[in-house]
């Protein structure tokens, strides 16, 4: 299979504590990857080094082979083309009406007319189900539309890599189960590879091909979801069911 991301020994720090201790991990392309974990154990962190919104101590980011940490300022915004990003709150602005939101990354760097982001901007939205709301603001938006919307503008670049941080948190069970469906139809029909973080379970086993689980900096487990649910490692027992005793103390 073509590999089209490829973490090395990532290590990171902030200030004496070590969140990442030395992560190496391949993604193939059109697979779904979900990174699980307790909060704080660097999900999201590892996630922002992917394009790089963070930086490592040491390690490397490949795309498509390329050390994503030693390419010029050119080469760099040509791989983030290729990556579209949900953040966790899905990170709309305000000030902005939904198409403005979604139509803000291909004002940038891309050679296309105002017809065509608006084109652009229609079919993404119809994508996610939000017709219509092109007008609307975000402020007026529930939860669950809020991430629709910040779909449509992670995928309005055509991108082949897709990053989901916490895709359904703060979302109730149906709205979270249409997200989920929505990626899934989503990584269909464009044929993207993705890495989701999620301490979601019900998510992670719906969405993901393979669960990689962090624990204290490093990779405790990876697998199928079927392999997760039958590890027969207590952490990953633990922490994949809920349990407040086990290995795995809460700080």
């Amino acid at each position: 299979m073509e590999k089209i991301i490829e973490i090395v020994d990532l290590a990171r720090s902030f200030g004496e504590k070590k969140v990442l201790k030395g992560i190496s991990l391949a993604v193939n392309k059109g697979e779904s990857v979900v990174v699980i974990g307790q909060s704080g154990c660097g999900k999201s962190v590892l996630l922002k080094h992917i394009n790089r919104l963070l930086r490592p101590d040491s390690g490397k980011i490949l795309i498509h082979g390329n050390d994503i940490n030693r390419v010029n300022s050119a080469a760099l915004f040509d791989i983030r083309k290729r990556i579209g990003m949900l953040f966790q709150s899905a990170a709309l602005l305000d000030s902005l009406t939904v198409a403005e939101n979604v139509g803000l990354g291909l004002r940038e760097g891309w050679k296309h007319s105002v017809y065509e982001i608006d084109n652009i901007v229609t079919d993404k939205l119809e994508m996610v189900g939000m017709s219509g709301t092109e007008n609307i603001y975000p402020s007026n938006l529930s939860g669950g539309m809020r991430k629709r919307v910040g779909l449509a503008r992670a995928i309005a670049t055509n991108p082949e890599i897709l990053l989901y941080d916490e895709p359904t948190t703060g979302l109730d069970p149906i709205t979270s189960d249409l997200i989920n469906d929505l990626m899934i139809r989503l990584r269909e029909r464009l044929d993207v590879t993705s890495i989701a973080v999620t301490h979601d379970m019900t998510s992670a086993y719906k969405i993901a091909d393979r669960i990689v689980m962090l624990y204290d900096g490093r990779i405790e487990y990876e697998g199928t979801p079927e392999q997760i649910k039958n590890s027969g490692n207590e952490i990953v027992d633990q922490f994949i069911n809920g349990r407040g005793s086990g290995p795995i103390q809460v700080q």
